[in-house]
């Protein structure tokens, strides 16, 4: 059997106000590019790309978007990108542009890309802010959004629970 082969791209999706993002869905996001593609390269590029294309994974609160697509097709999809002006959803146009962070050939180099990108803004963000106070806020804020490891003992311990009731479900399921 032959494996067809495929490309991971990694988006930013930018708009003016961050709340319009949360209006985003996946749907969305693809339609968007499918009718870039077709209206750059017609029905060739459309077809091609449809073929096996998908959003794999889409955050509306970072507007980061992972897109699936077959290795040969790539360019055509890359070009298509900068004529993506607005993204419909739910009835509403939300004006943006897709930034092309990094082309993968697997989602794990593309998460690591995600990792090392997020990493070079927070230190582009860090020494902007005006004293330490907000400085601290900022480290807080990430530290909130990790699982610490309280966070972690308090998760296992629901875990716990959790199977401990369904053992007593299933022991009244056998007395019967």
């Amino acid at each position: 059997m032959v494996r067809v082969k495929s490309r991971y791209l990694l988006l930013e999706v930018n708009v003016t106000d961050r709340s319009r993002l949360l209006l985003l869905d996946d749907r969305a996001v693809f339609r968007a590019v499918k009718a870039a593609v077709a209206r750059i390269h017609g029905d060739y590029g459309a077809a091609l790309c449809s073929i096996r294309m998908s959003v794999k994974y889409l955050n509306a609160l970072t507007g980061i978007v992972f897109l699936r697509f077959p290795k040969m097709c790539y360019k055509l999809l890359w070009s298509a990108l900068p004529f993506i002006t607005c993204i419909e959803t739910q009835g509403q146009n939300i004006p943006c542009f897709l930034n092309c962070l990094h082309v993968g050939g697997t989602i794990r180099t593309c998460q690591k890309f995600l990792i090392r990108y997020h990493t070079q803004q927070l230190h582009r963000i860090l020494p902007t802010c005006k004293d330490e106070e907000e400085k601290q806020e900022v480290r807080e804020a990430l530290l909130n959004c990790s699982l610490t490891r309280q966070n972690k003992e308090a998760s296992e311990e629901e875990y716990v629970s959790d199977e401990d009731e369904e053992e007593s479900f299933s022991e009244e399921e056998e007395e019967e």
